[in-house]
Parts: structure tokens; sequence; C-alpha cells
């Protein structure tokens, strides 16, 4: 068979077999907990904000990849530059020569970092740049220890692991790197009391915690975090791979304070939604103290890091961001978005709080009955916000978070149609909180019958367990 003609058939294939296929060859998990959680949907084509299903009903894209998809779906800018390279025929992964475009890229990147920020190296994930940081700092510094924050996420790889502040991600691959310790996110003191042991490499931390719960820095945090570590002789690693790149609207969270990192970790967005890149960009005189020797220049390195297609996807995504104002588009999408936000949500006995910043938000749930409940009245939400053609997810360390998160490209009408599909979701148990719970367990014991039964599965209904949601963020 043709490969083309393969993919053409691949990608028809009816939902049912798309499933019983990535079940039986990828995840089989995976798709049980789609199952019982109510994503029923395989989606077949998307571009821009929209998503369609196989049969024609479209869905807006509030979560856009975990804000991998910066630009919306497949955008036509960014294909372009892909397409621009594969019609260039240059070598792809030749690590014996200089990688023109991912020079290029680095040029930019160094161009709109905060202060002096100007070497980059190149990954394909998030972990990737969080090891890349790690490595960096402890070779710097010739320091050990690494200090992080309770609740934060930065990864899945050990090391990204082990500066991870999630029980749930950590405890199965434990023991993970000695010397790393939490301390509360927004606690100066303690974060003091780690560094004043003058043994720490680097301090990591999210400007705005994501999969923890939607958690920004308090007022004042990250200033306080730049001048511990410099009094202390640690490095400042900011992950910016979800706030970065215009998402909280600024180009990065951090300059709400004017902090300069060391360090500063971006991915996801940084394609466009088209290819995966990650880079850790730092201070020059920071990457010669660990690398700047001919014995030591090649000690970390990626084979498919600065590849061309993906570097040309970056540049595309960095000249539209640019060009299109979206950094300032934002920013006034975001305050729509947090009116909206706090309008369709105010007075409801099921929402305790709305916060975030720019185009990443998150509404905290205040159902009763602990985590099970959480989980159920999160996903409950989720799942009548997509019934309404709305496509979000709960964060991953706190279910009863659900994140909004859509493209930078987000409109005033679709945000708009978003608050009335949260309206009316909300409605539907406007009576009080343990209705909805009640209502998502019943949910979730209906789906798993209804899924289950007519195949001969198990009659084993597991609704009141803990169910991790489908999740890809924070890599």
């Amino acid at each position: 068979m043709d490969v083309r003609q393969q993919i053409r058939q691949v990608l028809s294939l009816a939902s049912s077999d798309a499933r019983q296929l990535h079940a039986r060859h990828v995840n089989p998990t995976f798709i049980e907990a789609l199952d019982l959680l109510g994503f029923g949907r395989d989606f077949v084509r998307a571009e821009g904000l929209s998503l369609w299903d196989e049969e024609g009903r479209e869905v807006l894209d509030f979560l856009a990849g975990y804000g991998a998809v910066s630009l919306g779906h497949n955008h036509p800018e960014v294909r372009a530059a892909i397409e621009e390279v594969l019609q260039a025929r240059p070598p792809h992964f030749l690590l014996v020569a200089p990688q023109r475009l991912a020079a290029e890229l680095a040029r930019c990147l160094a161009g709109i970092a905060p202060g002096d920020l100007d070497l980059c190296t190149f990954g394909s994930s998030g972990s990737e740049a969080v090891e890349s940081a790690l490595k960096l700092a402890r070779a710097a510094t010739r320091r050990r220890r690494f200090v992080s924050a309770e609740r934060s996420y930065h990864g899945t790889t050990l090391g990204a692991l082990s500066v991870t502040g999630s029980i749930r991600h950590r405890a199965p691959f434990e023991p993970l790197l000695e010397g790393c310790v939490t301390v509360p996110f927004g606690d100066a003191p303690a974060l003091e009391r780690e560094l004043k042991r003058r043994d720490v490499a680097a301090v990591v931390l999210e400007p705005m915690q994501g999969e923890g719960g939607m958690h920004p820095a308090p007022p004042g945090y990250l200033a306080d975090a730049a001048r511990l570590c410099r009094r202390y002789g640690a490095l400042l690693v900011l992950d910016e791979i979800q706030t970065g790149l215009g998402r909280c609207g600024r180009l990065f969270l951090c300059e709400e304070e004017a902090v300069e990192p060391d360090v500063l970790l971006l991915a996801k967005g940084l394609s466009g939604g088209l290819a995966p890149i990650s880079v850790m960009i730092t201070r020059r005189r920071l990457w010669e103290r660990a690398y700047g020797t001919l014995q030591r220049y090649d000690l970390h390195c990626t084979t498919f890091g600065g590849g061309p297609v993906a570097c040309a996807a970056a540049l595309a995504t960095l000249e539209v961001i640019r060009r299109d104002g979206l950094v300032q588009a934002a920013a006034a999408a975001g305050e729509h978005l947090r009116d909206r936000l706090r309008a369709a949500t105010a007075g409801h006995r099921l929402v305790r709080e709305v916060r975030g910043r720019g185009l990443l938000w998150g509404i905290e749930l205040d159902a009763p009955g602990g985590a099970v409940a959480a989980d159920l009245a999160g996903q409950w939400l989720v799942i009548g916000l997509l019934e309404r053609g709305i496509l979000t997810q709960v964060c991953a360390d706190a279910t009863g978070v659900v994140r909004v998160q859509p493209p930078l490209t987000v409109t005033r009408d679709a945000i708009d149609r978003f608050a009335e599909a949260l309206r009316g979701t909300l409605a539907d148990h406007a009576a009080g909180r343990w209705s909805t719970v009640a209502a998502a367990a019943s949910r979730a014991v209906k789906t798993t019958l209804a899924r289950a039964l007519p195949h001969g599965a198990s009659h084993d209904i597991r609704a009141s367990k803990r169910v991790a949601p489908p999740q890809s963020g924070g890599d």
C-alpha cells in the first residue's frame, strides 16, 4: 500500500476502530479513562479555534493542547514555513555542522528574552528543557541541591520529576534525584531557609502554577526569589513553558515584576502547535562555566534538538505573535475572558474561586466529600461544557479546578460562546454542590455501563475511585 494511501485510510477510520487501534498498541488504560470520564468523541479535523468530530459537530477548543496550540490549529503561516523547509531539502539532524535555522531561532529568542539571556539549548519537550536547566545548574555552580515549590509541575522525566511537587506523579518512580526539596509556593522565608545552606544549585519555579491549580505567584514573590538567589549564589530557573510567549498577556509572565532569571524555559506554544520543540535560554557566562571547554562542550546534547522543521515552525510562530500583536491581543482578550468568567460564575455555590492571568485561568469548584467529589465535580463541568460545544479539561494535580486556556487567537465572540456554555452548565445544578456530585457520579456509572456491558466487559463499576484525567500538559 502506498504510504499516502495508508495515511488517508487511517485518518478516515471510524471512531470505534481508531479507539480500538490505540488501545491495542498505544495505551489501553487511556481509552478506558476516556470512556469512564465521558470523552466519547473522536475529533477528525481542526482549524483555528474549531475542532470537528466524525459527525461534523463543531467544538471550540479552550484547551489548546494544554497551551501547545498557541496560534490555533493548523495555522497557515506555520504550515507554510514547514513546507518551505521541506521544499528546500536541507540536511536534518546533521550534528557535525552548524544548524542554520537553529542559530537563527536562537538569535530571535535572545532578542526577546528578558535581561542578557542569549544562549539557547534546544530540545523536543518541556521535560528536556528542565533537564537541560538542572544539568547546567549543577555544572555551573558545582552544587547538588535543588529547591522547587509544592504543587509544582515540571515534567515527567526522572530529573524533572525530582523538582516536581506532585506526589501522584513522583511516587511510582521514587527514589528520584537526591537533594531535591520543595517549599510552599509564595513563601519567601521558607525559600531563604533552604538557600542559607549555600549548597543549592538552582531554584526552579513557575511564575504561575498550572497543573497545581492555576495559582499565580503572590505579588513580590518572584522578585524576592531572584534577590535571594543572587544573595546565596543559586541560579533562578523560571519555567515559562505554560505561561510564556504571550499566554498571560505579557511576552513572559516574569516581566510582570521585571524579574530577569538566570535560566528561562520555553516549549509548548513555541511552534504554534505543529512541531515539538523546547528551549533553555541562559547567560553566556553560565553556559561557558558549565560547558565552555573542548572537553565539556558536548556533554549535554540531543539528536533532535534544533531540527529544521521545528525551528521553522517556531520562527513563523514568533513572527505571527509579533506581527499580529498577539501579546497585546491576549491581554485584551484576557480581560474580557476574566470578566465573562466572573459574571458566569458569580454567586454559584459550586464555584469557590476564579483565578489566572491573560488567557490562562482556573475555575476552582467547591465540592464536598474530598478528593473523589472534586474529581467528579470537575469532570462534570468539563463534560457539560463539551456537550455545549466547548473543549476544556481539569488540572492534572488539582482535579477540582477546570482550566480555561484558549489559543492566543481567540475572539471575543468565542469567549462569549464559552461563557454562555459555562453559565448553562452551572445552571443545571444551581441548587447546590451535592446535586452536582451526585449527577457526576451517576454520569460515570452510566457511561461505564453503556460502554462495558454491550461488549461483555467487566461489571466492576469504578466511578467511586479516583481516575486521573487524560493529560498532556506540563511536559
